[in-house]
């Protein structure tokens, strides 16, 4: 509405004196404040704009959402006067109240009643209910992070730069789409109208409005530009007016690791709504997440990317668990994986329509390469080349062997050409890299099949965009400042060696492969699972061991009654069988969870609501209490053993002494009992108190981190005195509630506040680092992997200007590859260049 002000040259007092309509309500209107208004008050603002048919629409849609269809057209259109005549090519629309009537000539419209100052006026119409205001509220913050997040890729990946590229679609064919009835909704005996037969990038939104049934496919072959298409797909959905549905909130999910025999969609769909945005972790009054409660009412439209990408043998009862479903949704796939699909499930996706991605002609690269290539680069290029003389533009002599189609080199190109992947890959490597020729490409010697020809782009796509570069100095006017500003700049974008960018990105690569499938997001607390498992329970033992090593010689040094000699060997001893203790627990949680552990999208809150969403503390405290007791009883049974070990090292008796064996096993049931009760009360109270995060804090993986190291570094500051006192104090509960059972037990309190206090603390500090996502990320991708060469020392810079750079892409709070063939291609050259590397053989036939 600001817009349409704006272009009419009208402030809002004078769009207020001709409307009719107050002030305030105009000023509440643009500000986001009002919304649902009735008819008679949006033809009175339109008839004030002189606005046309379509701008009536969309404002209609805006304003009045309740009344989807098209309002009536009274007053003047297109600066023609008129008397309530409606001129709606669609036909009115009689809403259930009679309209509003129009104002007497001559008479002043009859404004919108001002409220009572210092009251709020009451919403003219709105929600039901308080779940359905929250779920409203949910909706429109996630369509706006939707919006940020995916505008900002496309610039990322430069689609406007020079121009998006013409990516044109036809009609799918008709075996690998339903009928046209039940696409329309039909009934029996209503012959169906014809889809649109072709479109290009533009046009998608608009084709999608007019399927009735809100079921798309998009299909095309590797790098035809299919999530490009659903990138400007859910673009314009969220920024134009449409049909009913087009109020669901349009969502990207990279489908490929959709498991359907093990996760239901609808489960999946919301858990990685809870992943890349954690503003809908937040509890509706209903109890349930928003993610779930958006899910659930279908405010949600699920754009899932890359169907092909699901493993070959999950594939069927992946499309199977779809046509299981009737909601609206579009599938992007490749053709010839999702035809197999189709074949397996005898029937394509219900309802769905289809479009095909047809290729590139050169025509399209004629006039998209010659202005990617800038008037700089063309004089850096070597005069008297293949191509000709240096004055000559960088790709003339390519495009014109490609036009005149008369070459079997120019042939194979323009095949390799014909995908916006391939054509983005030739563009980084010639039109933005001084002194390299395109006219290389139609070497035939060198490249005898359009395979090696994709293989070189792919191959030089990495050195090309690692190449050095010269930062900047920053513009300020603060020398100190400026340079500060440059150091930093500099740590960030440094010019990192392509070979060894190449060697770490293809161990990333090789990260993500799995036995039974490729994964693609790229979770930056999930690298450390890159290193073996052995490896990984042999850290964290040592780490353990340290955390708790220094924690009892800090206390015991400073507090306890004892010599220093004695302490020393206290802490030598406590340290690595606690280490061992934490050690077998993280390997039996990493024989059955992997031993990764997702960031805590959480927050300290002490006191009071968040946001008037409730949330249930008692099953939070329960689950979190079952998961954490057994850690805590192998803890106590490990402080046991620890103290037993001292004891006869220090007195100098042996283990198998039945002096020692006897308070040994009652020492393993009384302190696992009391770790193990504390542990689960403290850790079961910290997740009662915890609270989600916004979404702009942890709305990329950098923001995550950020977040969830806060959050530890929080944590551990109540873990430590919080568990030390529940140690102290819940010892000589548990003592006395035994002693009548095991005999005469002892427990004072300033041997308990000693014991408490070592647990406490090495038990929090270990906690920190082994068992958090921002701790793991520490030691293993900040510290062991960098250690063996596998990545950088600083590996968030990397991923960082990886992304800046084009390699990688974001989505939401993971990493992934810009495109699935780069990251087969990186992992299969990392892999080659492995010294154990051995390819796969097969046995021949028999003879």
């Amino acid at each position: 509405m600001r817009r349409l002000r704006t272009q009419a040259g009208l402030t809002q007092e004078q769009m207020a004196e001709r409307s009719g309509v107050s002030v305030r309500t105009i000023r509440r209107l643009e500000t986001g404040k009002a919304a649902d208004h009735r008819l008679g008050t949006v033809n009175l603002l339109a008839d004030a704009l002189d606005l046309g048919a379509e701008d009536r629409r969309e404002l209609a849609a805006v304003l009045a959402p309740a009344h989807p269809s098209p309002i009536p057209l009274q007053g003047k259109v297109n600066g023609d006067s008129g008397s309530g005549a409606d001129v709606d090519p669609d036909g009115p629309f009689e809403p259930e109240a009679e309209p509003e009537p129009e104002p007497e000539p001559g008479s002043e419209p009859e404004a919108e009643p001002e409220p009572e100052p210092g009251s709020e006026p009451e919403p003219e119409s709105g929600p039901a209910s308080e779940v359905d205001r929250v779920l409203a509220d949910a909706a429109a913050e996630l369509a706006r992070e939707v919006r940020r997040r995916w505008q900002k890729e496309e610039e990322q990946r430069r689609v406007h730069d020079p121009f998006p590229l013409p990516v044109r679609w036809n009609r799918a064919p008709a075996r690998l789409t339903d009928h046209a009835e039940n696409i329309q909704r039909l009934p029996p005996g209503v012959r169906p109208e014809p889809m649109e037969p072709t479109g290009d990038l533009r046009s998608v939104a608009e084709a999608y409005r007019g399927i009735p049934s809100g079921r798309l496919v998009i299909l095309g072959r590797a790098g035809s530009g299919k999530s490009i298409m659903a990138i400007r797909l859910v673009l314009d959905l969220l920024g134009g007016s449409g049909p009913d549905r087009s109020r669901r909130v349009p969502v990207i999910f990279g489908v490929g690791a959709w498991d359907a025999t093990a996760v239901a969609l609808r489960d999946w769909l919301v858990d990685l709504l809870l992943r890349d945005y954690p503003h809908l972790a937040r509890r509706t009054p209903g109890g349930s997440t928003l993610a779930a409660a958006l899910v659930d009412a279908g405010l949600v439209l699920p754009v899932l990317d890359g169907f092909d990408e699901i493993a070959e043998g999950l594939r069927q009862e992946a499309l199977e668990a779809l046509n299981a479903t009737s909601s609206p949704l579009v599938l992007t796939s490749r053709a010839g994986e999702y035809a197999e699909a189709v074949g397996a499930a005898r029937a394509p996706l219900v309802w769905a329509a289809g479009i095909e991605l047809a290729g590139l002609t050169p025509d399209d690269l004629s006039a998209y390469l010659s202005r990617t290539a800038r008037p700089a680069a063309q004089d850096e290029r070597a005069p008297g080349g293949v191509g000709g003389d240096g004055g000559e533009a960088l790709w003339d002599f390519v495009l014109e062997v490609l036009r005149s189609g008369k070459d079997p080199a120019g042939g194979r190109l323009a095949e390799v050409l014909s995908t916006p992947l391939m054509i983005a890959l030739a563009r980084t490597m010639y039109s933005e890299a001084p002194g390299r020729d395109p006219a290389e490409l139609l070497d035939a010697g060198r490249f005898p099949t359009a395979s090696s020809l994709e293989d070189h782009l792919l191959a030089g796509f990495v050195p090309t965009v690692y190449r050095p570069r010269v930062a900047e100095r920053a513009a300020t006017g603060d020398p100190d400042r400026g340079r500060r500003q440059d150091r930093r700049d500099r740590d960030r974008r440094r010019n990192w060696d392509p070979d060894r960018a190449r060697h770490w990105l293809g161990h990333l690569a090789h990260h993500l492969v799995r036995l039974d499938r490729d994964r693609h997001d790229l979770a930056w607390w999930q690298i450390g699972e890159s290193l073996p498992r052995s490896t990984r329970v042999l850290t964290v033992a040592l780490v353990s061991a340290l955390c708790v090593t220094v924690s009892d010689w800090a206390v015991v040094l400073l507090v306890a009654p004892i010599t220093p000699g004695e302490a020393l060997v206290q802490g030598a001893v406590v340290g690595p069988v606690g280490g061992l203790a934490f050690g077998c627990f993280y390997a039996g949680m990493a024989a059955f969870g992997g031993g990764s552990f997702a960031p805590s999208q959480v927050r300290l809150r002490l006191r009071g609501r968040t946001d008037g969403i409730g949330r249930r503390p008692v099953r939070t405290f329960t689950d979190r209490f079952a998961a954490v007791v057994p850690g805590g009883f192998v803890t106590g049974i490990g402080c046991a053993c620890a103290f037993a070990l001292q004891r006869a090292l220090y007195e100098g008796r042996s283990l198998t002494d039945p002096a020692l064996v006897e308070p040994l096993l009652i020492n393993m049931l009384v302190l696992g009992l009391i770790f193990s009760s504390a542990a689960g009360l403290v850790f079961g109270l910290l997740a009662a108190l915890e609270t989600p995060l916004d979404v702009g804090s942890a709305a990329t993986p950098a923001g995550l981190l950020s977040a969830n190291r806060a959050t530890v570094y929080r944590q551990v500051l109540v873990i430590v005195p919080v568990l030390t006192l529940a140690i102290a104090l819940g010892g000589g509960l548990v003592v006395r509630l035994l002693a009548g059972v095991l005999g005469p037990l002892s427990w004072k309190l300033p041997e308990g506040l000693v014991i408490g206090a070592v647990g406490g603390l090495g038990g929090g500090l270990s906690y920190a680092l082994c068992f958090t996502a921002w701790g793991q990320w520490l030691i293993f991708s900040r510290l062991l992997l960098p250690l063996t060469g596998k990545l950088p020392w600083s590996p968030e810079d990397f991923l960082d200007d990886a992304y800046r750079r084009g390699v990688l892409r974001r989505s939401g709070a993971v990493y992934q590859f810009r495109h699935v063939r780069l990251q087969h291609h990186l992992g299969h050259t990392y892999r080659r260049r492995r010294g154990n590397y051995t390819p796969a053989t097969f046995a021949g036939p028999p003879r």
